[in-house]
């Protein structure tokens, strides 16, 4: 028997602190069986290349809890230690042999997770003692047992252990009851270990009988899926994908498609991401994108990694390039990242592009559904937003689907204005929008609706985007002035009564709004009285209540053109006899309102009952 003291080397490590070594407890057990399946690949490769001869035999990773004893071991027949791998590598604290190995048997491997060196020592989280049964493939070998009760003193003594691998038990302490507990276990082996490259067995199944469950014959394996991104796209059927996405989210609806990512230079990359079908704009949950490493779940926030609009998705990456700090939860930022962030850009810009040209009525009909995805990423992305403007559409209110440079073309003709600007009408609701939107196609316009929730922020980048182009909202001006030919003449009016003519109509308005009054000459077959909303103020008033960093839009009170049509015969007739014509006064100025769906309460009440005395009295 020999005792001593746990050796810490600090070079390139944090201190190793019982309680803060790792920011989640839980870890401890993604870590311990990581390390046994390092152990098992080891010696899965030692017998590829024949450097051990003997029989492999099973090659697992078990895992046995005591609920009543309050302990939980971790078995594996990987390769083993001897006493002096013991002291090199566990007392020797943060001193990983993964990385030797990983170097000397890099061909035979397709990854060695443990490369850290600490995550034994993450069990000390909740164990008050912990043991190590270890017997080397070495022959010759003698068995070692190892023992701590998380202080720095260990004892070493020889083990009864006549098998290869490595049995690590731990016995738990007050504060981590809740992990003797079998279906606690049985969690965390679903959320860390449900991929990992070796079966990971926990208990047996069971099934139900004579009232209750019991345990059959059968092992239990944890990890009985089978990890679609680590296979070549070509062995893989759509079937494929999909049931894989079925595995994962199991009380989602299918996804729309989805995308293959494959790379070993400059990085590797594997891993697979679905567009999920929305359900409800905006009401989408982020963090369903999980990392791993060769197969060993990280974490499932991603935000350093992937691009904030492709968060949004659903899937796997998988890398062992990605930098990690000890507890494996938190990404740094470096270099290699932005390449894979880059890197994942490109890729989903590539498959969209694929299926715009070569699938485009699928890619039509999915359209109102990837829309957000699309306009977050290319508000969000400028790279993404140049290769987006190939394959973005447009949708009008018929229906019908236009790239960028199909749409400007289809109304440039008709929609120029003076300005030789193509003015891109819409609307954000086609069905309260339908005045406008009809008065407009009886113009020759067309109208595109704009109904996603990013839209106020996405028509200004259209805007910068597309040359010559302007957006105006359908009800932000007469549809005789939303695309002007030419300079309008104004009504000839002394300062008088254009003073006159604003106090006349503000008395007829409500009073909890701002207005600006603007005689013009439309016509006289066109409306008497319009009222509509500066398009930017609209504009700037929509992103601030999305959250858009303009708040103070938001806090402003509603502000309102009221524009007079000094050639309608109502008008005429008000104007003409202004003091007297009270009713029909205030009758234009609510048929406004109500247009605008601003007429409520009392005040439709009231317009109500004027229009019925107003038909009695004509009739």
């Amino acid at each position: 028997m020999s005792k001593g003291k746990i050796g810490v080397t600090t070079e390139n490590i944090f201190p190793v602190i019982k309680q803060y070594l790792y920011s989640d407890h839980e870890i401890f057990l993604r870590e311990l069986v990581a390390n046994a399946v390092d152990a098992s690949r080891k010696m899965k490769a030692l017998s590829s290349t024949g450097e051990f001869k003997g029989e492999l035999g099973d090659i697992n990773v078990r895992i046995e809890l005591d609920e009543g004893k309050k302990t939980l071991k971790v078995i594996d027949s990987g390769i083993g230690m001897t006493a002096e791998e013991v002291d090199r590598y566990i007392n020797q604290i943060a001193f990983s042999s993964a990385g030797e190995f990983l170097e000397k048997y890099k061909d035979q491997l397709g990854g060695i997770i443990g490369h850290f060196g600490l995550g034994f020592y993450s069990s000390f989280m909740v164990a008050d003692k912990v043991t190590i049964d270890t017997l080397s493939w070495k022959e010759g070998a003698e068995a070692v047992k190892w023992t701590c009760d998380g202080s720095p003193e260990f004892s070493m003594t020889s083990s009864k252990k006549t098998t290869r691998g490595t049995v690590i038990t731990l016995h738990f302490d007050e504060e981590s009851a809740e992990f003797a507990n079998k279906g606690k276990i049985s969690q965390l082996l679903g959320k860390y270990c449900k991929f990992m490259p070796v079966p990971v067995i926990f208990g047996k199944e069971q099934e139900w009988k004579d009232g209750k469950y019991v345990d059959t014959d059968k092992d239990n394996v944890i990890n009985g899926i089978e990890p679609i991104w680590a296979k070549s796209p070509s062995e893989l059927s759509e079937e494929d994908y999909k049931k894989f996405y079925r595995e994962l989210y199991p009380a989602e609806e299918e996804p729309m498609f989805y995308i293959h990512l494959n790379v070993d230079y400059p990085f590797n990359l594997t891993g697979v991401l679905y567009f999920p079908k929305i359900k409800e704009r905006m009401s989408i949950d982020k963090n369903k994108i999980q990392l791993y490493c060769n197969q060993m779940f990280v974490t499932d926030h991603v935000d350093n990694i992937v691009p904030d609009f492709l968060t949004l998705l659903h899937g796997v990456i998988d890398s062992p390039d990605i930098p990690l700090n000890v507890s494996r939860s938190y990404l740094q930022s470096d270099a290699n990242v932005k390449k894979i962030s880059t890197y994942i850009t490109k890729k989903v810009s590539d498959r969209l592009e694929e299926i715009f040209k070569e699938q485009r009525e699928q890619f039509e009909g999915k359209w109102d559904n990837i829309k957000l995805f699309i306009e977050y990423g290319m508000l969000s992305d400028e790279k993404f937003r140049e290769r987006a403007k190939e394959f973005a559409l447009l949708k009008n209110t018929e229906g019908r689907y236009f790239s960028f440079s199909e749409y400007k073309a289809a109304v440039e003709t008709a929609q120029t204005d003076k300005d030789n600007k193509v003015v891109l009408l819409y609307a954000t609701d086609a069905e309260s929008q339908y005045r406008y939107v009809e008065a407009a196609k009886n113009m020759g316009y067309d109208v595109l609706i704009m109904d996603c929730e990013l839209d106020s922020h996405f028509v200004g980048m259209l805007e910068q985007t597309m040359e010559n182009v302007r957006c105006a909202r359908v009800d932000s001006d007469s549809v005789e002035n939303l695309i002007p030919k030419e300079e309008k003449i104004k009504p000839e009016m002394s300062e008088e009564d254009k003073k006159a003519l604003d106090e006349l109509f503000k008395s007829a308005l409500p009073e909890d709004s701002e207005y600006t009054f603007d005689p013009q000459n439309l016509g006289e077959n066109s409306e008497p009285v319009v009222i509509t909303q500066n398009e930017f103020m609209r504009r700037f008033r929509d992103m601030s209540a999305l959250g858009g960093g303009m708040n103070f839009y938001g806090q402003m009170p509603q502000s309102y053109n009221v524009i007079i049509n000094m050639e309608n015969p109502l008008i005429k007739r008000i104007w003409d006899e202004r003091g007297k014509s009270g009713d029909l006064l205030k009758q234009v100025c609510d048929l406004a309102l109500l247009g605008n769906g601003m007429l409520k309460g009392k005040a439709l009440a009231e317009f109500i009952a004027r229009s019925q005395a107003l038909l009695t009295t004509n009739g």
